[in-house]
C-alpha cells in the first residue's frame, strides 16, 4: 500500500496528487477495476495472451 506523508507547510492537494501518481505507477487502480466484476477463466487467458503479445 503506497504511503505519502504530508510535509510541513505543504498543501494537502499536493500530497494527494503525489499519492495518486504513486498509485497509478504501481498499477493498483488497474487491478481494482479488473476485480470489480467476475471474469471467466477463458477471458482471463485471452487477455493475458494479448497483453503478452503487446509487450514484445
Amino acid at each position: 500500500m503506497p504511503v505519502v506523508e504530508v510535509r510541513e507547510n505543504e498543501p494537502l492537494e499536493k500530497a494527494l496528487r503525489r499519492l495518486k501518481k504513486k498509485v497509478e505507477r504501481e498499477g493498483i487502480l488497474k487491478v481494482v477495476r479488473a476485480r470489480k466484476h467476475y471474469e471467466k477463466p477463458s477471458v482471463v487467458r485471452r487477455r493475458k495472451l494479448r497483453e503478452g503479445r503487446r509487450r514484445f
